[in-house]
């Protein structure tokens, strides 16, 4: 018996070991994958995309280890998931973001990626450009139509065309297009503040898809003209490839720094019109240069519709802007056809609307509960509470139908801009306030949708006489 159990006794030492071993492997497998997952949340990319490259790590893991490593990374976009519940709201997480030494592009991601929900607005994307001072964004064109609208800053456009050149002199609130396969450049001339344009993107191609063809010189981005063979190079330019090969590769990045006499010399160009002061173009509309449509104490908002300027018309495009002063709200209202994709320039606030289509989707998870409360609350068992804190570089959207309200934080304004899609005959119809639908209702009507005497619901309904916009709660 003795020489069987010495055995015995050292196979299950050594057993004890190699489980022991297996279980340090795995933890150190997992932490270094946990690792990579933070690495990865980091990044400015969309759940999809973490996802993705989570995925790709563990193809590049022993073949022994891939199914748990897969496994983590559901459980990890699961978990993401959950965590960031409103498909209607976009932060910095969900742009991918071009970087260039002096100025980033951000586009959005698709909104069918964010939600079924969204898929209304499916064949449109989104995006910011961004310019420090003083500089020079190089040539380019895009296969879709970009309706654009200057946030801040100052700036001049160029569009390049096979009849001619057309230059805009920018300046914030400007609204212009830019259509499908126009070279256009872009320069700050402003020597203290960066400029940001807001970017409305149509593919003309496949909906939701679009590229940037980079032209002009440089690595990075590449010009599209490398990629032609040098004997194909040298026929079309006449050009010896040394000196081709010399010319395109001298930049680096898609927004260079510009002196303020090259500056100078790019505003001066067109026309002998410099932008010192701004010019005039029936190819811009200034929002902020709108009449309001509705105005109080409290706020205002302004319009550009379609057909207010030409190259907008067959967009059924428009434009709005919403300016609330410290402690006000919208009333409460819905469109009746358009979705608008909304941006917040400048201020702080929150957005609540009632959304129908979350309540069943969103039943099971409010059962399991939502840590802090989460965005979500089911008191209503048909219509969810979808609350968004707006913050400048906040997007989020705002579906036909979906009734909502706006809030401006007490310490300071809000102001929001929305890119109004399908905007021809859309009605705002409020729902509280002197103007309110169910005032136009008969007495007998009142009634009987209320369950309570006339006199009582129009008491209600008359007591807030403010329209449009009015006093907000005081929390």
């Amino acid at each position: 018996m003795e020489k069987i159990s010495i055995p015995c006794g050292f196979l299950w030492v050594l057993l004890l070991s190699l489980a022991s071993f297996t279980a340090i492997a795995i933890d150190t497998r997992d932490a270094k994958l946990t690792k990579y997952i933070s690495s990865c949340e980091v990044n400015p990319q969309s759940p999809e995309e973490r996802y993705r490259a989570c995925q790709q790590h563990c193809e590049r893991t022993q073949l022994q280890h891939r199914p748990q490593c897969r496994q983590k990374c559901i459980d990890e976009y699961r978990k993401e998931q959950r965590k960031d519940d409103n498909p209607y709201a976009f932060e910095e997480q969900h742009f991918t973001t071009i970087k260039s030494q002096h100025g980033r592009l951000r586009i959005l991601q698709k909104f069918l990626d964010r939600s079924k929900f969204l898929s209304g607005i499916d064949k449109y994307r989104f995006g910011f450009l961004e310019a420090e001072p003083y500089t020079f964004f190089v040539p380019a064109h895009y296969d879709a139509d970009l309706l654009c609208i200057v946030l801040r800053g100052r700036g001049k456009v160029t569009l390049l065309r096979s009849k001619g050149s057309e230059s805009l002199n920018l300046q914030k609130g400007d609204i212009y297009r830019i259509p499908a396969g126009t070279t256009v450049y872009l320069i700050n001339i402003d020597k203290r503040e960066k400029v940001e344009i807001a970017w409305l993107i149509q593919p003309i191609s496949t909906p939701g898809e679009f590229k940037e063809f980079f032209g002009a010189g440089g690595e990075n981005p590449k010009s599209f003209l490398k990629t032609f063979s040098p004997e194909l190079l040298e026929a079309a330019f006449k050009v010896n490839r040394d000196r081709l090969q010399e010319w395109l590769g001298q930049r680096e990045g898609f927004v260079v720094k510009a002196s303020e006499e090259q500056i100078r010399a790019l505003s001066d160009h067109a026309g002998g019109k410099g932008l010192w002061p701004s010019g005039e173009s029936k190819r811009t509309i200034n929002i902020l240069r709108q009449r309001p449509i509705h105005s109080n104490k409290y706020g205002e908002i302004r319009d550009v519709k379609p057909d207010d300027l030409e190259p907008f018309q067959d967009l059924n495009v428009g434009v709005a802007l919403a300016n609330m002063t410290q402690g006000a709200m919208s009333t409460m209202f819905f469109n009746s056809k358009s979705t608008k994709i909304c941006v917040v320039p400048n201020g702080e606030g929150y957005i609540q609307m009632a959304c129908p289509h979350l309540s069943s989707s969103s039943s099971e998870e409010s059962e399991q509960g939502h840590g802090d409360g989460g965005f979500i609350d089911q008191s209503n068992p048909g219509y969810v509470q979808v609350t968004t804190r707006l913050r400048p570089g906040i997007v989020f959207i705002a579906p036909p139908g979906h009734p909502l309200v706006m809030v401006a934080s007490n310490n300071q304004n809000l102001e929001v801009l929305c890119f109004v899609i399908n905007a021809r005959n859309n009605e705002r119809t409020p729902l509280a306030g002197g103007n309110n639908i169910w005032n136009q209702m008969e007495e007998v009507g009142l009634e009987l949708a209320f369950n309570m005497p006339s006199e009582e619901v129009k008491s209600i309904l008359k007591s807030q006489k403010k329209e449009w916009f009015m006093k907000g709660p005081r929390s």
